[in-house]
């Protein structure tokens, strides 16, 4: 279904146009209303009059997370603060959060582009969405809530936690959507077995999911598991919230709003432009944002420019699945590791579930990784030789995957911890030596 079919549709010569006039609009905004731009345009000799094409972007500077935590809470916001009519902010685990501001034509756009997406996830009218990301400061709930209004959805906001109370209001409500997480999805499944609910008891059809990277594996385990078609959302708080891109029905790569972002790929190392096809980090310049115009924001997320175009009809470029980011990339003995690797291992063997984390630690100054998984409880038993057999088999698939040997640690169900939003992977016990150091 599309929502705007002129807006998801339009030729690439219209789109192209709109986007220039777009990109000098916001460039001269950020350049007159945020010091923090002023400063970096100044410093590398850019003015906005400079900006007369897409080309033209390579001429501006990176924006990081760390220049929006430098200016904490409201220095990035390019209006009065009299004229934000919302504040969301992440989590801020690794120091001060970073801080986004919206005016009311920026949460009608939000709306506008979470329509979009609820559309592209299978959602009309009719649909009940039971949405169980997080609302309050985290942009994920609210975000989903208001496209879903705009849209004429029904909306069932149980946002997260409590999930023995979300199996009830499931099987009790009837929605016919989902959204959460990639990894709630699965803990949701798993509650509904141990409740003695089935798929069958359940009216879902479609789910949207984000916030995390995933394999197709766990999508083809997520859907068998909940009787759904699940496609991939994807978006940060810094570009605005969800609804940056999403998957069609097609699946064959996200749909990147190309009429209010700009998408670019680049080398992490060199920050050079990658060709489609190529992966690298990708990054994001807004058009349309009033509050917090975002100019070439480093996302840290890994994907590619899919090539070619989509049997859906839709005319806006396509990124692949994130595959990790390049801060949760694990370096061991030289190679590079990424969760998702070990995850789409993982799903191949049925005995052991989707739960692991990646425990990495320095011995005798050798970095080592030991992979917890845990084991079904069908086939969790005392047999230590079957325990033994199955362990030994991850062994080799995931050396065989990565390269390098690592340790396979089997832990009973339910030994690693769950997560209603985003789920924890890596646990790096280096920092504690660093720290120690």
């Amino acid at each position: 279904m599309y929502w705007n079919r002129k807006a998801e549709c339009m030729s690439r010569d219209e789109l192209r146009a709109l986007q220039v006039e777009r990109l000098r609009a916001t460039v001269r905004r950020a350049y007159d209303s945020v010091p923090h731009y002023r400063k970096a345009l100044d410093e590398r000799g850019v003015r906005p009059e400079h900006i007369r094409g897409i080309d033209d972007l390579r001429l501006l500077p990176f924006t990081t997370k760390q220049d929006l935590r430098d200016n904490y809470p409201y220095g990035m916001f390019a209006v009065p603060l009299r004229e934000v009519v919302r504040v969301h902010a992440s989590s801020g685990t690794t120091g001060k959060p970073t801080v986004v501001g919206y005016t009311r034509n920026d949460v009608g756009t939000w709306a506008e582009l979470m329509a979009r997406t609820i559309g592209c996830g299978g959602g009309t009218p009719d649909t009940v969405l039971h949405n169980a990301y997080g609302y309050g400061l985290f942009t994920g709930g609210l975000g989903i809530h208001y496209g879903a209004e705009l849209m004429g959805v029904t909306v069932v906001p149980v946002s997260g936690g409590n999930t023995r109370r979300q199996v009830m209001l499931l099987k009790d409500f009837g929605p016919t959507m989902l959204a959460c997480t990639p990894s709630y999805a699965l803990h949701i499944a798993e509650v509904m077995g141990e409740l003695g609910i089935k798929k069958e008891d359940l009216r879902l059809r479609n789910a949207i999911l984000g916030a995390e990277p995933w394999t197709n594996s766990m999508r083809e385990d997520i859907e068998r598991k909940l009787g759904v078609s699940a496609v991939d959302i994807y978006g940060l708080s810094e570009v605005i919230g969800p609804g940056v891109a999403s998957e069609c029905q097609d699946k064959s790569g996200l749909h990147i709003w190309e009429d209010h972002f700009i998408p670019e790929i680049i080398d992490p190392v060199t920050g050079e432009n990658l060709p489609p096809g190529e992966k690298g980090e990708l990054v994001f310049t807004s058009l349309t944002k009033e509050a917090l115009p975002i100019i070439r924001y480093l996302t840290r997320d890994i994907s590619s420019i899919v090539p070619g175009t989509c049997t859906c009809g839709r005319t806006h470029v396509r990124m692949s699945r994130i595959s990790g980011r390049t801060d949760d990339m694990i370096i061991i003995r030289g190679v590079n590791v990424f969760p998702s690797q070990i995850e789409e291992v993982l799903l191949q063997f049925s005995e052991a579930e989707p739960h692991y984390q990646l425990v990495v630690d320095r011995q005798a100054n050798l970095d080592q990784m030991e992979i917890w998984v845990e084991v079904s409880a069908r086939f969790f038993s005392d047999q230590v030789k079957g325990l033994e057999g199955l362990r030994r088999r991850i062994e080799e698939l995931i050396e065989s995957t990565l390269g390098i040997s690592v340790r396979v640690k089997l832990v009973e169900p339910k030994t690693i911890p769950r997560s209603e939003g985003k789920a924890k992977r890596v646990v790096d016990r280096r920092e504690v030596y660093k720290e120690q150091g």
